[in-house]
């Protein structure tokens, strides 16, 4: 069963990728590519747009209304706003929607979570399966050791990246605070300046960095006394990103209405 995928911020950095990354991928292909209605590639070829050096017969529009026939699953790695959009015109429309936009805000990811109970959704703030892995693994840091560790995540992007922390390091923090029973809101730290006192224990440090071309960098420490455990992720590619949106739009065809991650995804 092929998926019929469509990219929505095709001519984007990471619309081109997720045209490649599609084109690979088994089970899946491109339905529709969806750019700015006054973007100059308009009626361009998917294909060559993306650089893929031939056509995919897939022609680039300006809005989901003109592609509304021609997919199954939206990616969207674009804006909260436009993704809300989005989420409502899928759900109109009987579509599911991979969601890879970060910086929502819990209004919105409530309304998000909502529109889980009439269409299909996977929503993850990063689509590696690194990371995806790196959260299993910080549960089992967290059992352990969390009770005794000050416990910190140190997050890099490029310098283009618009939200702070990532929506990866937040996602890192929730899974560590869930499992050691805290509320996120009320043990993170965003940011150290001046006479701060002593740490506290019971807090999660957020550190930022923005710099050059860096794809994206986390590290979640558990330090106490005597030792230090770090587990680290480094993506090189954003294709990893890519990949794994298109495993996730082709996995996602076959569900019931619901909210799903790549925890789901990947049989987590």
């Amino acid at each position: 069963m092929t998926t019929r995928i469509a990219i929505i911020g095709a001519a984007g950095r990471m619309g081109r990728i997720l045209i490649e990354a599609t084109e690979q991928a088994d089970g899946a292909k491109l339905g529709a590519g969806i750019i700015l209605p006054d973007d100059s590639l308009l009626g361009a070829d998917a294909g060559e747009m993306a650089g893929l050096g031939k056509k995919l017969g897939v022609t680039l529009v300006g809005s989901l209304e003109q592609a509304k026939d021609d997919f199954d699953v939206l990616i969207d790695f674009t804006s909260p706003e436009a993704t809300m959009a989005n989420i409502e015109f899928c759900k109109a429309h009987g579509k599911g929607i991979v969601i890879g936009t970060t910086g929502l805000s819990d209004e919105q990811k409530a309304t998000l979570q909502a529109a889980g109970k009439d269409m299909k959704i996977v929503f993850a703030p990063n689509y590696s399966v690194g990371v995806t892995l790196c959260l299993n693994l910080l549960r089992m840091a967290a059992k352990v050791m969390g009770d005794e560790s000050d416990i910190e995540i140190i997050e890099m992007h490029h310098k283009h990246k618009v939200d702070a922390p990532s929506g990866t390091a937040l996602r890192l923090g929730e899974v560590v605070a869930e499992t050691m029973g805290w509320d996120l809101n009320e043990v993170a730290n965003y940011g150290r300046e001046g006479i701060t006192g002593a740490r506290p224990h019971k807090e999660i440090g957020f550190q930022t960095i923005r710099g050059g071309d860096v794809v994206g960098d986390h590290t979640v420490m558990f330090a106490t006394e005597g030792e230090r455990v770090e587990i680290t992720h480094k993506a090189q590619s954003r294709m990893t990103f890519a990949k794994g949106a298109v495993r996730a739009a082709a996995w996602l065809k076959a569900q019931d209405n619901g909210v799903y991650d790549m925890q789901d995804v990947l049989g987590f």
